[in-house]
């Protein structure tokens, strides 16, 4: 296994700093590292991963020395540099791309692939619901997040955390808390906790409504007025009369006065079929 170098190390070597318009908190614990790359890896030979946010390459040679297939992106022009100036890192494809905008489709052609990264935090969460929805997204997505994010994305129906993104990721992936990390692993510090978040894609989503994309909406609009009822919050997110929402509620078998985070994806699923249904 190659002796990995310190990110505060190469940062200087290269005149770098952290810069806080990408959000960037560099992950210094290489142990970490190896056992985020062991997750994501799994044991299998040589699976096609694409690292979102390399930063200075600490999870990139990780996934290599785990035997990974490496794509590994980054934003930051400086620490492109860097990353392909590395030469344990050569076996790696180092990509200058935003993830926000990068073309999933055209760089997986078809074929099988998972996701590890240190996710920034300000783009973490549009991130996740946009690879997990994704058509022939990954297969898994092994990330560090921010502590409350990782808990909305586990969070179960009537628990506070529960909300549209804890709907959209389960609908379509198992989902689990893998480890925490200190502030401390990171340079810079931040102000808040990590943890690793592990999810694997479901062979089938967890509930089959006639109208994904309504479903979707009506998810969302669930939660768009948490302090109203479920039939009151739709109306008025989804722009339709009340009497037309309050009627699905009552064919959905809910009662009148719940509000979104009381429902699960079962629930989800029969609602949207009754507002399908008119």
């Amino acid at each position: 296994m190659t002796q990995p170098a310190h990110p505060r190390a190469l940062l200087a070597r290269w005149g770098l700093r952290p810069r806080k318009r990408y959000g960037q908190n560099f992950l210094l614990d290489f142990g970490a590292a190896l056992r985020i790359a062991r997750l994501c890896v799994g044991g299998d030979a040589r699976p096609r991963v694409l690292e979102i946010g390399a930063g200075t390459g600490s999870l990139t040679q990780a996934l290599l020395d785990c035997g990974a297939d490496v794509t590994a992106i980054e934003i930051d022009s400086d620490l492109v540099a860097l990353l392909r100036s590395r030469d344990e890192l050569r076996d790696a494809a180092v990509v200058e791309a935003d993830a926000l905008t990068f073309d999933y489709a055209q760089w997986s052609s078809g074929g099988a692939w998972r996701v590890a990264g240190n996710l920034p935090y300000n783009v973490a969460t549009p991130l996740i619901v946009g690879l997990a929805e994704m058509a022939a997204g990954p297969q898994s997505l092994t990330v560090m997040v921010q502590n409350d994010v990782a808990d909305r994305l586990i969070a179960k129906s009537g628990t506070p955390a529960y909300g549209s993104l804890s709907v959209a990721v389960q609908y379509a992936m198992h989902v689990e808390r893998a480890m925490t990390l200190h502030r401390n692993a990171f340079y810079p510090a931040p102000k808040v906790t990590s943890a690793v978040v592990h999810m694997v894609r479901r062979e089938q989503p967890a509930v089959a409504p006639r109208d994904l994309a309504l479903f979707r909406k009506v998810v969302r609009a669930a939660f768009a007025y948490r302090r109203k009822t479920l039939a009151n919050s739709l109306a008025l997110a989804l722009d339709m009369p009340h009497e037309r929402t309050a009627r699905a509620v009552a064919a959905s078998n809910l009662a009148p006065e719940l509000r979104g985070e009381r429902l699960d994806l079962t629930d989800f699923a029969r609602l949207a079929d009754a507002l399908a249904d008119g």
